[in-house]
């Protein structure tokens, strides 16, 4: 029976993965900064770990506790939607802490174990912003590009050993907890000045024709685990798979 591990599982993409690989027969590894056994169904095939991805005491304690796994998904994220120059660039590091670094992290605390095995797959969760640029989501998107780079230059290099590097690109979704992790507000992010050119933004991105279900992201990430094709992209909601194949035509 095959092992994964999931960061970012106490919510939304992250948690519906968990259930999802329960469902379908794996051994689920979530983490999350505060376990709570309530998020997830009761299973003897479920572990639930605390993680901080940003913490490599956190990481490499995690790892250890875990044990060989198959898979790693690498969803831990936060975010921050507003006008650039109005973002503290404290909130800015902090998404880069756990987006970008946090994931780099934790590549490579468990690809040795991988490598020996000459097995596994590693898979990050990225965001359509990393499939047309988007207004008001600059250091979330850099952050997310960065990662976009990385995971394909990682295929390359982990392919060697047999070991898959995997990219989700989900689409929005507002039931996620997107800004968490933050108390900053949105009224703080967007100053009058640009009230007038984000108000129609906002309304849009209200539209439930262009909302991505935790569900597609989870059968996206199990279809990129068990992808042996050398695909490297797995665009994830309406909103994602629509800019994939425009980008694509």
């Amino acid at each position: 029976m095959q092992t994964i591990l999931i960061t970012g599982a106490s919510s939304g993409y992250g948690q519906e993965t968990a259930r999802f690989f329960l469902d379908n027969g794996w051994n689920v590894i979530a983490t999350m900064r505060r376990p709570d056994p309530g998020l997830l169904p009761a299973s003897p095939r479920l572990r639930l770990l605390p993680l901080d991805v940003t913490n490599d005491e956190s990481i490499a304690a995690a790892v250890a506790a875990a044990g060989p796994i198959d898979a790693l998904v690498n969803n831990a994220g936060i975010g921050v939607v507003g006008a650039f120059e109005a973002t503290p660039m404290a909130h800015i590091r902090k998404v880069f802490a756990t987006n970008t670094f946090g994931v780099m992290a934790m590549c490579q605390a468990v690809i040795p174990q991988m490598r020996e095995r000459r097995s596994g797959v590693i898979v990050n969760v990225t965001s359509s912003v990393t499939l047309a640029a988007m207004p008001l989501a600059a250091a979330y998107t850099a952050s997310k590009q960065a990662i976009e780079g990385f995971t394909g230059s990682l295929a390359h290099e982990l392919g060697y050993f047999d070991i898959r590097a995997k990219l989700i690109e989900s689409g929005y979704a507002p039931t996620t907890r997107f800004a968490q992790n933050t108390d900053l507000r949105i009224e703080d992010l967007i100053p009058p000045a640009y009230a007038g050119f984000a108000t129609p933004i906002f309304a849009e991105f209200a539209n439930p024709a262009m909302t991505t279900k935790e569900t597609d992201v989870a059968e996206a990430v199990w279809d990129a685990v068990h992808d042996t094709s050398g695909r490297l992209q797995f665009p994830s909601g309406t909103d994602a798979v629509a800019l994939y194949e425009a980008r694509h035509r």
